[in-house]
């Protein structure tokens, strides 16, 4: 019991307390300027459940996660395989691919905001100097959350290809020396001892980034702000939009 202490008080401090907390207040109606708080009940719940906003942002939200979380766990597994045969230059493309991950979310995201700009964007430039057609895809209605997903597991990938490159580190080299003795391909070495034995790796990035997407809201906030036409609003952006702006 005094062995798993430390661990339940952090589990109940940083998880099961907020969660809680969260739960009471969300049956109040809460004036952050006056600081009064009135009781209401299950209100917000059924203003939520009756709003069209809430359930397209639910979409959206689940839209995000089913672009990202393949897109981003597949990329990753690439350039983890890709790094690990420990080819000439390794630890420079591996710096390269993580350096996203260290930059902040806002300001990548201003980035490729000008990037992708329709009018004075570098790739509008480049397309035009092309002789081909520029739109902006931040204001298409049909490509900006695409344009998002995409952003999202540039940021990312990188990220999570160091954690399975450290999971790819533990396998000993043992196993795929006896596949090859065998005569197991290089794609059947793949999918017999490197998938199974990076199981728990391959676990952990994907439910972090399950739990990420649900959480997404920097990239949209500076990149679309919900838009256009509600397309890219997903639950935090909504979340923060019914919180600071609407006054019931």
């Amino acid at each position: 019991m005094f062995m798993v202490a430390p661990s339940i008080i952090i589990l109940g401090v940083f998880v099961i307390y907020p969660i809680i907390s969260s739960l009471i207040l969300s049956l109040f109606k809460w004036d952050l300027l006056s600081n009064e708080r009135l009781f209401i009940g299950l209100a917000n719940y059924g203003h939520a459940f009756g709003d069209e906003r809430f359930w397209n942002a639910l979409k959206n939200t689940v839209l995000f996660t089913v672009g990202f979380v393949p897109g981003c766990v597949i990329l990753a597994l690439i350039l983890a395989v890709f790094l690990n045969t420990r080819i000439r230059g390794h630890n420079l493309f591996q710096s390269i691919f993580f350096l996203p991950a260290i930059s902040s979310m806002a300001i990548v995201a201003l980035a490729w905001r000008f990037l992708l700009d329709g009018d004075v964007g570098l790739a509008s430039y480049w397309f035009r100097s092309l002789g081909m057609v520029v739109t902006d895809p931040l204001r298409d209605p049909d490509s900006a959350l695409l344009t998002i997903i995409l952003v999202s597991i540039w940021r990312w990938a990188g990220f999570n290809m160091v954690i399975l490159l450290a999971g790819l580190n533990t396998i000993p080299n043992q196993y795929y020396e006896a596949a090859e003795i065998d005569g197991a391909g290089s794609f059947l070495r793949l999918f017999k001892i490197t998938l199974p034995l990076l199981l728990p790796s391959l676990s952990f990035v994907i439910i972090t980034s399950i739990i990420g997407s649900f959480q997404v809201f920097d990239q949209i906030y500076v990149m679309t702000k919900g838009g256009p036409m509600f397309r890219t609003e997903v639950m935090v952006y909504y979340t923060y939009y019914q919180g600071f702006y609407c006054h019931q």
